[in-house]
């Protein structure tokens, strides 16, 4: 299944699936059902005949639908430095983790506002990974039964705020950082999360382009080596890491975005995440 969070009624977050014709209307479509996204994770029978034969007096044309973020995290962990190649170091022992601002993520149709405060704005093109069961203290061979699906991440940095100190999490957490959707994708959907592409497009131009393959920790590695100190919920995301940015990109010098750009990130099999970018705004809103 292809579970997305969409505007309901007064704007309400509401849950729904990505069926032919558009948006299916979960709500609607199954009574007493889910009332999230993250609810709809550990959906039973009745959600996945709703999802496979949609009833179309419940689906909504797509065009007429405003998709949010998918989830609202409690906890929203990243992981850089994850893909050989990223640097010229050897593989790093244990993955580096920072937190990145629960309040910095959007959904696939908002912007991405560059903040007055920071001049050189960048961005990431990340697989993440959504929990769906509770995960304390798992092993590595237990951890993918406790993911609830996939999505496709914009891990946007500020860099000028990146060096300014040892950590990351101010850099990470400009409001609008973290423009996350459009869908989570079930596991059934992805057989192996260790062998998706991943690119990013600035402008229709190719700037990024790696394969999950290519990750020093894969995905059950970081979902068992955060839950030792982290108790990971339904609904938590891990950003996994972007690869390296193409030889040619990173021979011209830094090109920082700018009003107008839009960021295509693509993950092969889950998705792709465009983000537009907008000039600063006088309002802290968004």
């Amino acid at each position: 299944m292809r579970l997305v969070t969409f505007a309901g009624p007064g704007g309400a977050p509401r849950p729904g699936a990505l069926v032919p014709g558009g948006v299916l209307d979960l709500v609607a479509a199954v009574p007493d059902g889910p009332a999230t996204l993250v609810e709809a994770l550990d959906a039973g029978p009745e959600v996945r005949a709703a999802v496979a034969d949609p009833d179309p007096a419940h689906v909504r044309p797509r065009e007429a639908v405003r998709l949010l973020a998918p989830v609202r995290p409690g906890s929203l962990l990243c992981v850089g430095y994850n893909y050989r190649g990223h640097t010229a170091q050897d593989d790093p022992e244990h993955p580096d983790v920072f937190a990145k601002a629960t309040s910095a993520v959007v959904g696939p149709e908002d912007d991405v506002l560059l903040p007055r405060a920071g001049a050189e704005v960048d961005y990431e093109a990340e697989l993440a990974v959504v929990i769906g069961r509770t995960a304390h203290d798992v092993t590595e061979a237990d951890a993918l039964a406790h993911v609830g699906g996939y999505t496709v991440l914009n891990d946007v940095s500020a860099r000028d705020w990146q060096r300014r100190s040892s950590q990351w999490v101010l850099s990470k957490s400009f409001d609008t950082f973290a423009p996350l959707g459009p869908a989570v994708v079930t596991p059934d959907e992805v057989p192996d999360p260790q062998d998706l592409t991943v690119e990013a497009r600035v402008n229709g131009s190719l700037t990024l382009s790696g394969s999950t393959r290519d990750q020093v920790f894969g995905v059950a590695r970081l979902v068992s080596y955060v839950s030792q100190v982290v108790t990971l919920r339904p609904g938590d995301v891990i950003a996994t890491g972007t690869p390296q940015k193409l030889p040619h990109v990173l021979d011209r010098g830094p090109r920082w975005l700018r009003p107008g750009d839009v960021v295509d990130i693509t993950v092969g099999g889950v998705g792709t995440l465009r983000s537009r970018v907008s000039a600063p705004t006088t309002s802290s809103s968004h």
